[in-house]
């Protein structure tokens, strides 16, 4: 069977390294690798594809591409509007968002405590993931803190088809008050002011989604402190770990079989 990753673009990728390494940690005989494809090229890209593939991962920029092609969406893309996940079956396609869950997931790994109310800075499509997965952990109040508020529109309509109906809050990334027990981060490392960073000095959990340059000014904050014994009760939550546990949800998807998730871990090391 055949998968991979769609995306521009695309070089950066570890999708293969994780996904291979779940193939071989499981004895599966499976090919998964990478390809460019532009926006506007999805549909078709997929169109050319038979039977022998199984699975499709789906990255920037194609990913409400991907809900608008499926012929059959889950409830969380519904909500999200977007998707990461396409699965081939039967000679349909299934449209999934595993951003979600692996976000909660990888929150929960590390935190076990309550979330009543976080922020997110930024507010693209990074963010209406994990904003969702917030909702999903319990946060009552989300607070998106943006460069542009009309950016996060649509952030704020996917967070406001969340069953839990959380209140959104859309102010200034300039100048207001990061709150609550977790923040996320899926802004450019390059927009990570000293003066952002040090907003975040308080917030019990730090997720910071972006990987790669590493350490982000964020990152490097919150690793800075604990290794200094300044604020080690912050938990930094990474990119990785949120790769790795979308990445492991999508195997399931894609093979039935339970993720290895320490062989795909121990891919990254």
């Amino acid at each position: 069977m055949i998968c991979g990753v769609l995306g521009d673009p695309i070089a950066h990728t570890l999708s293969p390294l994780l996904h291979r390494a779940a193939y071989d940690a499981c004895g599966l005989d499976w090919e998964y690798d990478a390809h460019r494809v532009p926006a506007g090229g999805l549909a078709a890209f997929v169109d050319g594809l038979d039977a022998s593939w199984r699975g499709l991962s789906i990255t920037a920029p194609l990913k409400r591409e991907a809900a608008s092609r499926a012929d059959e969406v889950s409830p969380t893309v519904v909500r999200a509007g977007v998707a990461n996940t396409l699965v081939h079956g039967d000679g349909r396609w299934y449209a999934d968002n595993t951003d979600v869950p692996g976000a909660a997931a990888a929150v929960r790994a590390v935190w076990q405590g309550s979330v009543s109310v976080a922020t997110v800075l930024g507010g693209g499509a990074t963010a209406t993931s994990t904003g969702l997965a917030l909702a999903d952990l319990g946060a009552g109040t989300i607070r998106l803190l943006v460069r542009d508020p009309d950016r996060a529109a649509d952030t704020v309509a996917a967070l406001g088809r969340h069953p839990a109906a959380p209140a959104v809050e859309v102010l200034s990334l300039h100048d207001d008050e990061v709150v609550g027990e977790v923040v996320v981060s899926t802004i450019p490392a390059a927009a990570q002011t000293d003066d952002v960073v040090e907003r975040c000095a308080d917030v019990p959990v730090v997720f910071e989604v972006v990987y790669h340059p590493w350490p982000t000014p964020l990152a490097k904050s919150v690793l800075h402190r604990g290794s200094s014994g300044v604020g080690r009760g912050q938990v930094l939550v990474t990119g990785l770990d949120l790769l790795v546990h979308q990445a492991a949800l999508q195997f399931e998807q894609f093979t039935g079989f339970p993720a290895p998730l320490a062989a795909m871990r121990a891919a990254l090391s």
